[in-house]
């Protein structure tokens, strides 16, 4: 069965793209990336290039309309990432809707090349407040994008319920720990690896990663 995985090139949607080699197959695999005019676009080489030396076709959409709806600082430069977030309060890198439009163009795609499956990194456990990423959500989706297509989308969520440090365990076990520690790009500012350390998507991989560390 043929499947389309939501690929950023960052650790959580790498680590599903191998998942989902080990599920499907590398050769019924699609791979789909977005511009959406992201501060870290970046990550979208990583993605390409991964995809490239796994010989896993990959496609970019461009969606910069996107980040024209609402003022986020993952798309306006202009407007600093948070750096610390109260309890409760959703951390201005939120884009809204971004995983809606996600899963909607890419189960539109999924239904041209016969696939069955969309395969995405979203993760309720380290959601960091963004209300897309929740289990509900998906679930919901997923009914409603199936219908509005008259086509059997399965949306799947590997990382659902783990955290970043089992998400760090996955990717030992999957045997592709050093490519998600030196080549992948999650940070909102950019830089590859580790990243930055300050934003909060490094703070998250960090923390992470540490609590990985002292699982072994």
């Amino acid at each position: 069965m043929k499947a389309v995985v939501l690929l950023s090139g960052g650790q959580d949607s790498t680590t599903c793209l191998f998942w989902a080699i080990k599920k499907y197959g590398q050769k019924n695999l699609h791979a789909l990336g977005f511009d959406y005019n992201q501060r870290h676009k970046a990550e979208l080489a990583y993605a390409k290039a991964c995809c490239d030396s796994h010989e896993i076709p990959f496609k970019i959409l461009v969606l910069h309309p996107l980040g024209q709806l609402d003022n986020n600082s993952l798309t306006n430069l202009s407007t600093d990432v948070d750096k610390t977030v109260l309890p409760g309060a959703t951390p201005n890198s939120l884009v809204e809707g971004r995983n809606l439009i996600f899963l909607t163009y890419a189960s539109i795609f999924a239904k041209t090349i016969g696939a069955k499956a969309v395969v995405t990194g979203v993760c309720e456990t380290d959601f960091s407040g963004y209300p897309d990423c929740r289990d509900i959500f998906i679930k919901s989706s997923n009914v409603t994008i199936s219908l509005a297509l008259d086509y059997p989308i399965n949306i799947e969520t590997p990382l659902m319920w783990l955290n970043k440090a089992e998400i760090w365990k996955m990717a030992e076990i999957l045997g592709i720990y050093d490519l998600i520690l030196n080549q992948t790009l999650t940070c909102y500012n950019g830089i590859p690896g580790q990243g930055c350390g300050t934003c909060p998507a490094c703070d998250l991989r960090k923390k992470g990663f540490e609590e990985y560390l002292c699982m072994n």
